[in-house]
């Protein structure tokens, strides 16, 4: 984990009166390791946290991911009904195309926030905080195998 990311994840929790244990910066680092290649379930962020402390529980992870989205530290993203899938807080606006054939993820950055308050007559006094898209089809992999 990198140094500042790590002061900037202490300074948060410090700052809502929590302590950065072990169990939330594992969390925070499986996480943050993720980032670009996988968006991470619960389930298999408990998988591989467990790996490296075997006593921590589900319900410790689903805590904690709670209190670390809370924080803002976080994003819970929905790509389907059955996960909520997490990233680290991009301070930069991205979006995801998501691939309906082997459910790849692919981030990629958009002004659409700027673009829309730019261009749409309904949204220029309007202040917009959270901006998402999900674009679904199929990557390239699975266009070759239709």
């Amino acid at each position: 984990m990198a140094a500042t990311s790590k002061s900037k994840d202490e300074k948060v929790l410090n700052s809502a009166g929590l302590r950065n244990t072990a169990q939330r910066a594992l969390i925070m680092d499986i996480i943050r390791h993720g980032q670009g290649q996988v968006h991470l379930d619960a389930d298999e962020v408990y998988r591989q946290a467990k790996e490296k402390q075997p006593r921590l529980s589900l319900s410790t992870v689903y805590r904690t991911l709670q209190k670390l989205k809370e924080l803002g530290l976080i994003e819970e993203l929905h790509f389907d009904d059955a996960h909520h899938h997490y990233e680290i807080k991009s301070p930069t606006e991205h979006h995801h195309l998501l691939c309906q054939g082997c459910g790849k993820i692919i981030e990629f950055e958009y002004p659409l926030a700027r673009m829309i308050k730019k261009n749409v007559p309904e949204a220029k006094d309007f202040e917009i905080t959270v901006s998402e898209v999900r674009m679904t089809g199929y990557c390239v992999n699975c266009r070759k195998k239709r």
